[in-house]
């Protein structure tokens, strides 16, 4: 997990240990101890809490979104909030709730959805149900071709990103990357995060742990051609965290 510094770049200089309890305890240690309790149920317990305290400001709003990304479905936040209003008050759940209403808001992820795929020859395909268990947020899988060469459209609503994970083989193996729509995001373990733009093409070799996926405010589509290789196989490894992502540049 990519260290955490939103605290010290805020308060480092103001409030440093509040800073390095923020970012060292709360966000380097309770978060990440996903043996105890998933990231999913964390996000539940956290946006509860907050809407329990009458909390609607940005830190709601983060940690909704945070909810959003870590599977939280519009059912479940409605059902969550419900329950928790009987609880913690009628008027937290209406604040918290108009809040909620535009995260989830499902007409504008379906007219995006439509306009992305008006914007690339390739079919978007299939929810991804098939690695759904990999991915934070919706995935798309459109097969293009198995012989030969295994070639697949992948595309990711916004925010949506794979887990890191590695293609081992060997001999050969690999897998090439070839953005056709949107603004998405490719990044190596170690190093800098790397902007996706239609016409980039990204060679990734055995062995390296990777993800890849969307930006907040974009759709993004990459055909995936399966390099072919020996004993190949995929090690899906830890979730991209929100704390990570939020991080990233949203340019281009």
């Amino acid at each position: 997990m990519k260290k955490i510094t939103a605290g010290r770049d805020t308060l480092g200089k103001f409030a440093p240990k509040f800073a390095e309890l923020n970012d060292d305890v709360l966000f380097g240690e309770v978060w990440s101890r996903e043996d105890k309790l998933s990231a999913r149920d964390r996000s539940l317990v956290t946006v509860t809490a907050l809407m329990a305290q009458g909390i609607c400001d940005n830190s709601l709003e983060h940690h909704l979104k945070t909810a959003k990304e870590n599977g939280i479905t519009k059912s479940e936040i409605a059902e969550i909030l419900t329950h928790a209003a009987f609880y913690a008050g009628w008027p937290k759940a209406w604040a918290a709730f108009r809040m909620a209403k535009e995260i989830w808001n499902e007409s504008s992820v379906s007219k995006g959805k439509e306009e992305h795929e008006n914007a690339m020859i390739f079919p978007i395909g299939e929810p991804n149900a098939t690695f759904a268990d990999y991915f934070i947020g919706q995935s798309y899988l459109a097969p293009l071709s198995k012989e030969q060469v295994g070639i697949f459209n992948v595309t990711f609503e916004p925010s949506c990103r794979n887990n890191w994970h590695i293609h081992h083989a060997s001999k050969g193996g690999g897998q090439i990357l070839i953005c056709v729509a949107g603004k998405g995001y490719y990044q190596e373990w170690g190093k800098e995060a790397q902007l996706l733009l239609p016409g980039d093409v990204v060679n990734i070799a055995p062995g390296t742990k990777h993800w890849h996926g969307a930006a907040k405010d974009s759709w993004f589509s990459h055909i995936a051609i399966e390099v072919r290789g020996e004993d190949t196989q995929t090690e899906w490894c830890e979730i991209v965290s929100a704390e990570e992502y939020e991080k990233l540049k949203q340019e281009g």
